[in-house]
């Protein structure tokens, strides 16, 4: 199929002598809608990304594939939703019965990699004649499933793991990125070799595939910005009279507030490596004839891990069945195609942008391929008349970050969210009511029995793995699990978070101490 797929690339391919565009794909990991400047954050300070996203379109209503990272990198590769891929969690989470939490149900079986069956977007634009090159976070299978074993002829920090291990300054452990000077940056490290490779690279086409393992945890800084942001959050919580920054929301503790300084300061730092692309692609004058596409894999953190930021109006965070899991920043800069400045508030999904790159490619497309996809070329060209689609999820998993096995499906202003612990339904007006705060399901019961027939439909469509009953749960004991959530938990979060703020806090010392005190 992958050999078939290439002739009739080869024989889509441009006259000698026409221009093919670039294509720099910024991907950052867990990066919440709300955590840039031009969404709303008066916090978070990113003035290159808000450039960007108003050098093209933007999209108002974009969604992750999932609320967590594998399947959304997997749909983001493939054009194919996660369930229909049967990767649905992020890969190395226990399932079945190695899943030793006491819950009701045992998450479903899902691929530990990318089906080697599947043409990447990478192996579709090297095989047109693209020089393809990715820098930074993979997981998307161990060792003869990375980067370069799915299209990518150059790989730099991309493997098996989820996170940046040994933290965001050398010396880390990276297989596939030796490490700096003690104290080099790896967020900045992985723009730096992007730039590198669009210099070397100029005068070819490329698809150059920047993914940052940033903003994921461990939430790291330079003391510099830790301060910068430190005073900012002291300031800004004595004008609003911040005395507590969580609330428990179902099954764990949710940020409501964003003033984590030390969080402040690593999007800060991820912002300066876009910009140090997007400024190499200036320089050598690539930015009229390079297609930038910027989003993020899943929702921000605001519970679980680092319980680093608040995704406020949306409710939950990376993880969770809720907005703030899977609503994601996209921005698309494409010069000639998109005019600048505009916006789209069509519902999308990251499985449109594998079309829509065929498309600005001048590449044909590959249905079978990118199933779950529609290209976004019509509306970057200004048609506001598409035909509205759907949107579905599948995640039969535990988030770390508190979210509950379940299923759901948008359609319209309208998301129903079934969940498999209980088999109840949720439905929410999303035009009216952001912050899933409402359940009308009770109230127009034809309505969430139309959807739930939509989302059982497509559910048996795409042979999605279900979860099932353990009869090792304890209800009682979960009874006192929440209830220290609810107190131990949440009074430990908040003395955490008022800690980060005090003037004489220390962090962990391996990784202040082998760096620079500038950014």
């Amino acid at each position: 199929m992958k050999y078939l797929y290439a002739l009739l690339l080869i024989a889509a391919l441009p006259a000698v002598g026409a221009v093919r565009p670039n294509f720099l794909f910024i991907l950052v990991d867990d990066l919440g809608f709300r955590d840039l400047g031009v969404e709303g954050s008066t916090f978070y300070e990113t003035p290159n990304v808000n450039r960007l996203a108003r050098s093209g379109m933007r999209f108002e209503d974009n969604y992750a594939a999932c609320s967590v990272c594998s399947p959304s990198r997997a749909a983001i590769m493939t054009g194919k939703s996660p369930a229909r891929l049967g990767i649905t969690d992020w890969i190395g989470a226990k399932t079945g019965t190695n899943w030793k939490r006491n819950d009701r149900v045992l998450p479903s079986e899902y691929n530990h990699h990318l089906p080697p069956e599947e043409t990447t977007i990478a192996e579709t634009m090297r095989d047109a004649g693209y020089k393809t090159f990715f820098a930074g976070k993979w997981h998307l299978g161990t060792k003869g499933y990375w980067p370069e074993d799915n299209g990518f002829d150059i790989n730099k920090g991309g493997w098996d793991s989820g996170g940046p291990r040994g933290g965001y300054f050398a010396p880390w452990i990276n297989p596939s990125l030796p490490n700096g000077p003690d104290g080099q940056n790896l967020t900045l490290r992985l723009a730096n070799e992007t730039a590198q490779f669009i210099e070397e690279n100029k005068d070819t086409p490329f698809f150059a595939y920047l993914s940052f393992y940033a903003v994921h945890g461990p939430i790291q800084t330079t003391k510099d910005l830790w301060e910068k942001y430190r005073q900012k959050a002291v300031t800004q919580d004595a004008a609003l009279g911040i005395k507590s920054r969580f609330i428990m929301d179902r099954t764990q503790p949710v940020r409501q507030v964003q003033d984590n300084p030390i969080y402040g300061g690593l999007i800060e730092t991820m912002d300066d490596a876009v910009g140090i692309v997007l400024s190499k692609l200036k320089e050598l004058g690539l930015d009229d004839n390079t297609i930038v596409i910027f989003t993020s894999d899943n929702g921000g953190v605001s519970s679980g891990d680092s319980y680093s930021t608040s995704l406020l109006p949306s409710r939950g965070g990376k993880g969770r069945q809720w907005e703030g899991g899977t609503h994601v920043p996209l921005y698309i800069c494409a010069p000639g195609v998109a005019q600048p400045g505009s916006v789209s508030d069509a519902p999308v999904i990251h499985m449109d942008l594998y079309p829509t790159i065929l498309q600005l490619a001048g590449l044909p497309l590959m249905p079978k391929q990118h199933a779950d996809g529609n290209s976004l070329l019509p509306l970057l060209k200004g048609d506001t008349t598409l035909p509205k689609h759907d949107l579905f999820w599948h995640y039969p998993h535990y988030g770390n970050q508190g979210g509950e096995p379940s299923s759901y499906i948008r359609s319209g202003d309208w998301k129903l969210i079934h969940y498999y612990e209980d088999g109840r339904d949720e439905l929410y007006n999303l035009a009216d009511d952001i912050g899933e705060q409402t359940n009308l399901a009770s109230r127009q019961p034809e309505r969430a029995k139309a959807l739930r027939k939509k989302l059982d439909t497509w559910l048996t469509e795409v042979n999605a793995r279900i979860p099932q009953p353990d009869p090792r749960f304890d209800p009682e004991k979960k009874h006192q699990q929440l209830e220290n959530m609810r107190t131990k938990k949440m009074e430990a979060l908040e003395k955490q978070a008022a800690k980060y703020l005090d003037l004489n806090w220390q962090p962990n010392p391996t990784w202040w101490d082998s760096q620079p005190a500038a950014k």
